[in-house]
């Protein structure tokens, strides 16, 4: 198969990441693959071992022709089989090439349970025609994009992210050497990963995070991710007046040696798709505690503690739970998540059930 993948940019963030990781496991198993990318080079972004093709664009309407006008002429020479787009400006840009390249059928994956209000919702609906099927990350998002009617549930399915188990595996020795790095001792190491921004929910993180460190004054918060400045003053702030001990790490990337150095795993978001992050977790064997949103329940199944969003004193319980288990329940808990990843979000699984698809589709058109 000739597949073009769409995406908005590179930046570090969970689809993004997943949809490299799916066109380079796809690269591998000899089909033909190229990477679209609609924004410009970012100044952090997943590496890749595809070239992809930059279209440029900004917002404003010269600028998009412009960037479509040069995808069409590079996929008249690739003549993909398949376009698959990740992301609404990116899912949108793929239905616009498929007026000018007809021959190709258009794969639409959307990777929250929110792309955006009714105004986005209504062109999902009215461009659905150009689009042969959407998935979703998770069963929550595909049930609300149905609900309002921007993908009909005939045309829509659920196939959710995949985990990298050999990258993200447990390493005691990586552990003490990033402990010992990080300065720590024998407290208790909460971390969270994300951007700061108003889906990962930060004053709710903080607000139990307090109640548990005034409980066990000894637990400490790592938290990794980019952020606005605007963002990031407003949330350090909401931790200076909570007295919360927390340590900002910004972007990293060696989330696997982080995890390897926490003890436990925290998701504190008001909504998501399918949080890449709580998968890489639980394949690391972290207790993850996280809210329940999206598709987070899917993910965690029993293996981790799930509690209400929006509710610091559920998520601050849980916290406080998961850190009164002893060493073994905490080993047993994690090798039960890790063995969960491993039957059902491997990446290896998911790109086997994304190749099916992918040949269902284009059997279909034929």
């Amino acid at each position: 198969m000739r597949i073009a993948y769409v995406l908005t940019s590179l930046g570090v963030g969970g689809a993004e990441r997943q949809v490299v990781a799916l066109a380079e496991r796809m690269a591998a198993r000899g089909h033909a693959v190229t990477l679209l990318v609609l924004r410009g080079r970012l100044p952090q972004e997943w590496t890749t071992t595809l070239d992809p093709v930059r279209l440029d664009m900004r917002k404003t309407p010269a600028s998009i022709l412009a960037g479509l006008w040069k995808a069409r002429h590079f996929l008249s020479s690739f003549q993909p089989d398949l376009i698959h787009s990740h992301t609404y400006p990116a899912n949108m840009a793929a239905r616009l090439l498929r007026i000018m390249l007809p021959s190709a059928a258009v794969l639409s994956t959307v990777h929250n349970v929110y792309e955006g209000g009714w105004p986005r919702m209504m062109a999902y609906r009215l461009t659905d025609p150009l689009s042969r099927h959407t998935t979703a990350v998770s069963q929550a998002a595909a049930d609300r994009y149905v609900r309002l009617r921007a993908v009909p549930a005939r045309k829509s399915s659920v196939l959710a992210n995949g985990i990298d188990i050999m990258e993200f595996a447990p390493s005691l020795e990586r552990r003490a050497c990033m402990r010992e790095e990080m300065g720590a001792g024998d407290e208790f190491i909460w971390l969270t990963a994300g951007r700061i921004a108003p889906a990962k929910d930060y004053p709710n993180l903080l607000q139990a995070f307090a109640r548990v460190h005034a409980t066990i004054p000894s637990a400490c918060l790592w938290v990794a991710g980019e952020s606005s400045r605007a963002g990031f003053a407003a949330v350090q702030a909401l931790a200076a007046d909570l007295g919360a001990s927390v340590r900002w790490l910004g972007l990293r990337r060696d989330m696997p040696a982080l995890m390897d150095a926490a003890d436990g795993f925290m998701l504190a978001s008001a909504w998501e798709g399918m949080p890449l992050v709580v998968g890489e977790a639980m394949a690391m064997e972290k207790p993850v505690v996280a809210t329940d949103v999206g598709g987070v329940r899917e993910l965690v199944g029993d293996a981790g503690l799930i509690v209400a969003a929006k509710s610091p004193e559920d998520l601050a319980g849980a916290m406080l739970e998961t850190m009164r288990k002893t060493d073994d329940v905490r080993r047993r808990q994690g090798r039960s998540a890790r063995e969960r990843i491993a039957a059902h979000f491997s990446m290896d699984v998911k790109a086997e059930e994304w190749e099916a698809l992918y040949r269902k589709l284009l059997a279909k058109q034929g």
